[in-house]
């Protein structure tokens, strides 16, 4: 289906073809590029409401500066949507997030429009800092560098410590606070607050005034504009004591709020902050999801499409009901854990800004003083955690498996170096999907399983994620402990078994066989199953063993199975290189086994997005992959083969 854009977007290939418009007509530009990210998002899928969000704010960026030459950075990136459409990829947008497609994030490698690579929060302030920095450095004093950051992405601490750096900086960076009180979720914390207060004091209007009345009159001075803001600098930061304001004693000069939604006022504005020298912060005030009723009513269900939908009503088009599925892992982990803490009023939960996507919103409901989301901010939610062990308490941190990548420090210095007793349950494990690499989470095994004082285990279904969940809930010897599950659907439809307590270092054989086994880790153990039947009908017995844990090992179980079989195959959906498989073939190694093993899962390359089983087929370890591993290592000796 071919999206038609609106007349005026349909001249625009590059911000070239945008800057040769009137300014009049940005406000009917900016009316058509939301609605074709409205017609596309509701036919193909991907990230919604953000990007309409900050419609007019990117026509008026691009009109006003000399983008590529001009860095503009986006934070995160699926705000970015109408930075793709108006930067050359407009008759590729259909293809966002899908296999082969574009990215649903900037990335360097897609554009040079696109500065630098997003998808993880808070890391444009550095990335633009480290830009102007490298500007001064080659003399262009005419380049200017934008970064527009979120405010829940401001919740971050690397956000803090770059505007800390970037106030002792004589560069022309440009922060630009997008200000709509959400990230997925309902942004928390003081920073809120904070920000409410700004929006509402009579004390920063006024100065907002004086400050527009000022950058109204620079043009008219030319060059003096410079000697006109340190003529009466002094005279505003005296202002400015009757209420502190935190970027301004970060030396940060401040301007705003404003209307972000004002294409021709935020164009003059931009156009007067280009001549104001040093690091400035515009804070602009949006509306998440704006200019569709629907997502601007329910924000965090509309962060991404819910599915395809109607464009006018917003009613989502339900696929034909088959037969019942399986619910989420992430919804057992939610349901679990509030019954768990239901029986033990020691356990707490803990997530980094993602209530609903971890389903931690199900605890938060059902016990507000006892489930916490403490903002886009990893580290803290990890040490946060830690903090409650000395305590006595049982913390459940939830935490992305490729967000726990920024906690790894507080990981070992604040957990595992005083072996406490902190349960983490990482979502995403393995592929995320249409989300692509920046949010795969290929790496939890290896570098967890580096740690002292670390268990390391993955379910292979719903009721194995609640009999781990309990086995981590009760009284053991101070070790960190680890369950990662996957992002979607688990294999049972009555997961609501009782929970029963797992021997930790356990593994357990799923299915028998003679000719060949897989040792496998997690979800991905299914494929196994399925691969084994197939082999069955030719004559090939598959034995399957998941081994639940990656550390400590079924050392025993190993034993076992090496000198059962000759061939086997090792399986999981984290990368080769330091994972699962590294682990069996560390031990068989130290145990003096020479049996060949084939090792699947994810190599040592940059994967990018797709669907999970596109994924898991490219890379080999889908239930063909397994299949066709088979009968290679059985090649070898052909008698093996009844």
């Amino acid at each position: 289906m071919q999206i038609q854009p609106g007349p005026l977007l349909a001249t625009i290939n590059s911000p070239d073809d945008l800057k040769k418009l009137d300014r009049s007509q940005l406000t009917q530009l900016s009316q058509e590029l939301r609605q074709y990210i409205i017609d596309t998002v509701s036919v193909y899928g991907g990230h919604f409401a953000s990007s309409l969000g900050v419609v007019e704010l990117t026509v008026a960026l691009h009109y006003v500066f000399n983008t590529p030459y001009d860095q503009l950075v986006w934070d995160v990136g699926h705000q970015a949507y109408g930075h793709k459409i108006l930067t050359g990829r407009r008759g590729v947008f259909h293809t966002n997030r899908l296999y082969k497609g574009i990215s649903g994030f900037p990335k360097r490698s897609e554009s040079p429009y696109d500065a630098f690579g997003v998808g993880h929060s808070s890391t444009s302030i550095s990335a633009a800092l480290g830009m102007a920095v490298a500007s001064n450095y080659k003399n262009e004093k005419d380049r200017q560098h934008i970064a527009v950051i979120g405010d829940g992405a401001l919740t971050g601490g690397l956000a803090f410590e770059a505007m800390n750096h970037a106030g002792v900086s004589n560069t022309n960076l440009l922060i630009i606070l997008n200000d709509n009180c959400m990230s997925i979720d309902p942004n928390v914390g003081a920073l809120k607050e904070y920000l409410t207060d700004i929006t509402t004091s009579h004390t920063y209007n006024k100065v907002k005034d004086e400050v527009w009345k000022l950058l109204g009159k620079i043009s008219k001075f030319g060059p003096s504009a410079r000697e006109i803001i340190a003529n009466i600098e002094g005279s505003i930061k005296n202002f400015l004591l009757t209420q502190s304001n935190l970027f301004e004693s970060l030396n940060l000069r401040y301007f705003g709020p404003i209307d972000g939604h004002d294409v021709d006022h935020l164009v003059a504005v931009l156009n007067d902050l280009k001549d104001i020298p040093g690091p400035k912060i515009l804070h602009c005030l949006t509306r998440k999801g704006k200019g569709f009723e629907p997502a601007e009513k329910e924000q965090t269900k509309w962060h991404a499409a819910p599915g395809k939908f109607d464009k006018v009503t917003g009613e989502i088009h339900k696929k034909p009901a088959d037969s019942p599925k399986p619910p989420k892992y992430q919804e057992v982990f939610g349901h679990t854990l509030v019954e768990l803490a239901e029986q033990n009023d020691k356990i707490m939960g803990i997530t980094p800004a993602m209530p609903s996507g971890s389903s931690m919103n199900i605890m938060m409901e059902a016990m507000p003083d006892r489930a916490f989301d403490v903002g886009i901010a990893e580290q803290h939610a990890v040490t946060f955690s830690a903090g409650l062990a000395t305590q006595g308490l049982i913390p459940f941190c939830n935490i992305y498996s490729t967000f726990m990548q920024r906690a790894y420090d507080q990981v070992i210095h604040d957990v595992c170096i005083q072996n406490l007793p902190v349960n983490f349950c990482l979502d995403r494990a393995g592929f995320a999907g249409a989300d692509g690499p920046t949010h795969h989470g290929a790496y939890d095994i290896a570098y967890m399983r580096a740690i002292p004082n670390m268990i390391v285990a993955a379910p292979m279904n719903e009721e194995e994620l609640r009999n781990m969940m309990y086995t981590a809930s009760l009284p053991r010897e101070k070790t960190a402990f680890t369950i990662r599950y996957p992002r979607g659907e688990g294999v049972m439809v009555n997961w609501r078994t009782p929970m029963r307590k797992l021997a930790i270092g356990k593994g357990r054989q799923v299915r028998e066989g003679r000719d060949v086994a897989v040792l496998s880790l997690g979800h991905v153990g299914n494929y196994a199953l399925q691969a084994a039947e197939r082999l069955a009908a030719e004559g090939i017995s598959m034995a399957v063993y998941d081994m639940r844990f990656a550390k400590p090992l079924d050392e025993e179980l190993l034993h076992e199975v090496l000198k059962q079989f000759k061939y086997i195959i090792t399986l999981e959906d984290g990368c080769l290189m330091g994972g699962f498989g590294s682990a069996v073939v560390e031990f068989m190694a130290d145990q003096g086994y020479h049996n060949r093993i084939k090792r699947l899962g994810i190599p040592d390359e940059v994967i990018e997005h797709g669907t999970q089983l596109e994924l898991h087929r490219q890379c080999g370890f889908d239930p063909e992959g397994i299949y066709q591993a088979a009968l290679a290592l059985l090649e070898a000796k052909p008698a093996a083969v009844k």
